[in-house]
């Protein structure tokens, strides 16, 4: 897992769900979660997702700690107890290995609050000071390279990762950055929510730099210099949609000429040599423009406003580590009032959390050894199988793509790396220091191990056996540089159901539609197609082909733009447009890889309902689950997710077989007329 302070844009991580698969029938003696969820006073047809969850939606109300409920996080809440079974056995085994003992410091120095609270944020004294002897701007630039060193990121974003282009290589990329809400939507957008939280951000900046030791004006007069500092940087940040165009994304350069070029106050070379990185040729730039304002905004800024910046952005990423007033703080404004959360998750589970971002993967050989046994690999290995082998059909039949392309498809489809489960190598965590006197000490020191970690890749052979992932995360994620499908163990777990109680119908829909075929479609959606067979940005589609499918993925974009599901605000049909395109291949590859299975081709009905209709059932499962508005409103201006009921009723809405499951005609709500129907896969 990366730097939970590190931002990275390289892979297309998605969360979908997933579970066992195994060819019986439900037990007599087991509940049937998929009828025992159905709403019979909603008409399928009209809203099928509300129909097939919405008894579930209704008997389960979302915790005060949390923005939203799903059958995702009941799934979480096993993994928390697994995992805290494994971190308290960290913690208090004196025999424990060097690396369980790392997980067992960071934990326990997680769960020390009296020790937090007596050290208050003297850690952080240092780089305090260093901020304020700051005396003009290369000063300042210098020092961001040194809080880059532990994982602490302002003005800008800087990462390593694979060459998009060379995927063999890897590469340093400098990236937008810099601002404290979520993107540059918030500091432009007029809509009543994006202005209430608008408005309130400075009063939450000022407060944090209150509890820093400011007085009560002089903070109050840095969160207004502050903020104003951010929305310069947000006005040259491009927008959600357009950071999905992989070419328009990567501009090589060479680092003399950025510095030359776009950011003259930046000497590029001293920065890199300060963080590590030294005979750094050329550098894989974002978003030119941003860096150009970059030293604009720099230049015009007063150094003591700067100074404010670097402070806050401190305080702001160190805040979860720091004493319960930070904290507590932090979380009235990021969880409360902008995703509706009333009170914060106990504490354990927040320290899991930054135990698992930070070394998750120690804890990862624990897991799999207790909770993900061989045969369960092997079953899932054989589903994905005929998955893709239902996708290669797929393609072999498409009536709008070329014999040139399709051959082409097909063997990047054949290349395609499967990883399930867990990692055959696991990452050596031994030189990481982790003691037990400053919870935000270790957190900065594993930020550092990270940092170091990755540029050590500079000049070195792109290690593809590497997970971005550890086996316990509930996602999943494909990986264009690498052309890889990335499925945790963690993605196969289902809250309460063993595995013989669970049908191929529902199987099939709930992972390998919704997860499998999802995953594999995005080496072939709008922005994954973009790359060949080794994971390389290239070209290899006709010119005609290429126009067909950009003219199929144009239907798609004005479905989903139509859909308005809080206030006025309408889904972002381009930005959530590969997501779209992997959820409608997933249900179709996936379907047709089901018609194999013996229990679809037998007919046998169970709780009254058909294989096929268990079939959809069992993907609209995988989206149960509703969020808060304010969790909705935040997701609709900075995911590239649709809201889980329309990853229901969307993609269903074009398939030929779920109007034939469901009787569905003209008059129900959901019916699209066959000509407006988007067929890709």
């Amino acid at each position: 897992m990366k730097n939970i302070l590190l931002y990275s844009v390289l892979l297309l991580i998605c969360n979908f769900y997933a579970c066992k698969n195994e060819k019986t029938t439900p037990s007599n003696s087991k509940q049937d979660i998929i009828a025992a969820n159905i709403d019979t006073s909603i008409v399928p047809g009209d809203d099928f997702f509300m129909y097939a969850n919405g008894k579930w939606i209704k008997n389960h109300p979302i915790p005060a700690s949390e923005n939203g409920w799903t059958i995702g996080q009941e799934v979480e809440e096993s993994i928390y107890d697994n995992l805290l079974k494994i971190c308290n056995k960290a913690a208090k085994d004196a025999s424990a290995s060097s690396e369980q003992k790392k997980v067992g410091d960071l934990y326990s120095t997680g769960m020390d609050t009296l020790n937090i609270e007596k050290n208050g944020i003297n850690p952080l004294a240092g780089i305090f000071s260093s901020i304020n002897k700051i005396t003009n701007v290369g000063e300042a630039i210098k020092l961001s390279a040194e809080l880059k060193k532990v994982g602490i990121n302002c003005f800008f974003d800087q990462y390593i990762g694979q060459d998009s282009k060379k995927s063999d290589v890897m590469a340093c990329y400098l990236y937008q950055g810099g601002l404290g809400l979520p993107n540059r939507d918030y500091y432009f957008n007029t809509d009543a929510r994006t202005s209430g939280i608008r408005s309130q951000y400075p009063s939450h900046i000022a407060k944090m730099l209150i509890l820093a030791g400011q007085d009560d004006m002089t903070a109050k007069n840095n969160a207004d210099k502050i903020v104003k500092l951010e929305t310069a940087l947000a006005s040259k940040s491009r927008k959600l949609e357009d950071l999905r165009d992989p070419y328009a994304n990567y501009n090589k350069m060479e680092v003399n000429t950025i510095s030359s070029k776009l950011t003259p106050l930046i000497n590029w070379r001293n920065w890199f040599a300060i963080t590590g990185i030294n005979n750094l040729d050329s550098v894989i730039v974002g978003q030119p423009e941003f860096y150009t304002n970059l030293d604009l905004v720099l230049k015009k800024t007063p150094i003591a406003d700067i100074k404010a910046y670097m402070t806050w952005q401190v305080l702001h990423q160190t805040a979860k580590f720091l004493p319960k007033s930070f904290d507590d703080a932090n979380f009235a404004f990021y969880g409360t009032i902008m995703q509706g959360i009333k009170e914060q998750r106990p504490r354990w589970k927040r320290v899991i959390d930054n135990v698992e971002g930070l070394i998750g993967e120690a804890m990862g050989k624990l897991f799999v050894k207790e909770f993900f046994t061989p045969d369960t690999k092997k079953r899932y290995e054989g589903i994905v199988e005929a998955v893709m082998q239902s996708y290669k059909e797929h393609i072999q039949n498409l009536d709008w793509m070329s014999q040139e392309t399709k051959t082409k498809a097909i063997d990047k489809l054949s290349k395609i790396t499967k990883k399930i489960g867990y990692p055959d190598k696991w990452k050596d965590f031994s030189s990481m220091t982790i003691d037990r006197a400053s919870y935000v000490g270790n957190v900065l020191s594993a930020n550092k191990w990270w940092e170091n970690y990755n540029i050590a890749k500079l000049g070195k052979p792109v290690d593809r056996t590497e997970w971005d992932m550890t086996p316990q995360t509930y996602n999943a994620y494909y990986n264009p540089s690498n052309n890889e499908i990335v499925l945790p163990a963690g993605i196969f777990m289902i809250p309460g159901v063993k595995d013989n109680e669970m049908d191929d119908a529902v199987i099939y829909g709930y992972a390998a539609a919704s997860t499998i075929g999802h995953e594999l479609t995005h080496g072939f959606d709008d922005e994954g197609r973009q790359y060949d067979p080794q994971g390389n940005l290239r070209n290899w589609w006709t010119k005609v082909d290429e126009d067909k499918f950009k003219n199929k993925v144009n239907g798609i974009i004005e479905q989903f733009n139509a859909y308005i599901p809080l206030d006025s605000t309408h889904i972002n049909g381009k930005a959530t447009a590969g997501e779209n395109i992997a959820d409608l291949g997933g249900v179709v590859i996936a379907l047709d890889a089901f018609k194999k299975t013996e229990q679809f081709k037998s007919g046998k009905m169970i709780s009254g309902l058909t294989p096929l209709q268990r079939y959809f059932l069992g993907y609209a499962l995988g989206w149960l689950g509703y969020p808060r508005n304010e969790r909705l409103a935040q997701q609709l201006l900075t995911d590239v997710h649709s809201p889980g009921k329309y990853r229901v009723i969307g993609p269903l809405s074009n398939v030929p077989d779920f109007y034939t499951a469901f009787n569905v005609k003209p008059s129900n709500k959901m019916y699209t007329p066959v000509e407006k129907r988007v067929k890709i896969w």
